[in-house]
């Protein structure tokens, strides 16, 4: 967990923000949001909301009033304490790229298996800059549909033991896992007092909430664990092409499901998510990386920040094929934003490659080094007598050199950040060592780390419960 201590960029003025107050206001009072789940739509008719059919006109009032019960902050426990998070404020926590069908591994790409999930369940684990493998870091099509999420839980469980994501494909999915979460951490009370698993819950953008969301929102919410209510806003396809027009409709989708997880379970921890960006107009093609999508990031984190709501959003997104040039800066102009407004839970940190359809290994490792970069990027500098080095000088001299001097040998270990994929070997060396680039670099890490990889201690006890239970809940499925 990194700890954002630097000053948040805004800007959205205040003229800005009444405009967007009003057009969210409009939308939910004047066109309405609808909701696909009975169970959703009995309980805002019982909280007074105007209802006809699946459609809900919200008092905006009534809406802000419920969305004020959520928590500031909440923390998360992991299996290991010491990976314990806390979600609001300054903190930035950090998981995996969440939901590719494919994976790329060096020039291949193909359909993803149960050993890659393992794979970067056990990356996740070894870099300590990641707090989290997440959640489908990517989906393994060589399992049964039923039962998959029974395989993906239990993995994310015994090979890290940082906390992981819910399933949310349906409301039994997410039953699942949190019982799998009640097995690791001692009950349903001990993880109703400190959350275990924190899901994530897409709107149907434009404007509707589904009833597969709708119904695992349910169980999460009931189990008190945290839920990350999330528009998904492409520009031009499920929003129209104006930033503040997306931006209105994001705030709308959020808030009414972000009210009525309140009025379900009152006080239950929620995060404000945004995934936004636009389409290509020329092939309409989603983008990433976009101008238009870190304008979005830095609106949004203001806008949440106002409404006392931790914040989701940003990642390591781009829209290239491989691992190349676009997918880097496509990625910093995404994880740029991300750390100047300070954004709370960070999916797709790492790996996140095609739109999203590919969990990219080589692209896991450079993102992690984009991370780590702006780790040390965003931590404030200490001034002080020791930092001004006055000694060095006096040693030094003028027209002289501080290769050697004592306060460089003294801090030369760690004074500057060491990336760990970076090169910067002369030409003469680096074409001696065989001419590698990033991508070549990076595959020599990401096998390095799986071959060095140690899986973290486990309760023989829990473990045994957690093997009894998957089994069961397979057979019941398969």
């Amino acid at each position: 967990m990194f700890e954002n201590r630097m000053p948040r960029y805004e800007i959205l003025s205040q003229e800005s923000m009444a405009t967007l107050t009003l057009g969210w206001r409009r939308i939910v009072s004047e066109i309405g949001i609808e909701f696909m789940s009975p169970w959703a739509i009995d309980l805002l008719r019982e909280a007074g909301q105007s209802v006809e059919d699946n459609n809900v006109k919200f008092d905006p009032d009534w809406v802000l009033k419920q969305c004020a019960l959520a928590p500031r902050e909440f923390n998360l426990r992991a299996r290991n304490p010491k990976n314990n998070v806390h979600i609001g404020g300054n903190s930035m926590v950090f998981g995996g790229v969440y939901g590719p069908p494919f994976v790329r591994e060096g020039d291949v790409r193909r359909d993803a298996t149960f050993n890659d999930y393992e794979n970067f369940c056990k990356l996740s684990q070894s870099f300590d800059s990641l707090d989290s493998v997440g959640g489908v870091v990517c989906e393994p099509n060589d399992l049964s549909l039923d039962s998959r999420h029974l395989d993906m839980a239990y993995a994310a469980a015994t090979l890290t033991d940082k906390f992981f994501m819910g399933n949310v494909v349906t409301a039994e999915n997410a039953k699942d896992v949190i019982k799998i979460a009640e097995i690791i951490h001692g009950g349903r009370q001990v993880i109703v007092e400190t959350p275990a698993l924190i899901s994530l819950v897409n709107c149907n953008s434009p404007l509707r909430w589904d009833d597969r969301m709708l119904d695992s929102l349910r169980e999460y919410v009931l189990a008190s664990q945290p839920v990350v209510v999330t528009p998904f806003l492409l520009m031009g396809a499920m929003s129209p092409v104006t930033i503040p027009a997306t931006l209105a409709q994001q705030i709308a989708e959020a808030l009414t499901g972000i009210a009525l997880a309140q009025t379900l379970n009152p006080g239950c921890p929620i995060v404000f998510g945004s995934f936004l960006s636009n389409i290509d107009m020329q092939s309409g093609s989603p983008q990433f990386g976009t101008p238009e999508s870190g304008i979005g990031l830095l609106c949004t984190g203001q806008i949440a920040r106002s409404l006392n709501l931790p914040f989701r959003g940003g990642g390591g997104l781009n829209s290239s094929q491989t691992v190349d040039a676009q997918s880097a800066y496509q990625t910093m102009m995404t994880m740029m934003p991300t750390f100047l407004s300070g954004t709370n839970w960070v999916m797709h940190t790492a790996g996140w490659l095609e739109g999203g359809l590919v969990s990219c290994y080589e692209k896991f490792v450079l993102d992690v080094e984009i991370l780590q970069s702006l780790m040390i990027e965003f931590t404030p500098l200490e001034f002080n007598v020791a930092s001004l080095a006055f000694d060095a000088h006096l040693e030094v001299g003028h027209g002289g050199h501080f290769l050697g001097a004592a306060h460089t040998m003294e801090r030369f270990r760690d004074c500057f950040y060491r990336p760990f994929l970076t090169n910067s070997d002369n030409f003469e060396r680096w074409t001696r060592l065989g001419a590698r680039d990033s991508k070549a670099l990076a595959t020599e890490i990401y096998k390095k780390k799986l071959e060095d990889y140690v899986a973290p201690e486990m309760d023989a006890g829990i473990r045994q419960e957690l093997d009894e239970f998957v089994a069961m809940r397979k057979s019941q499925l398969d």
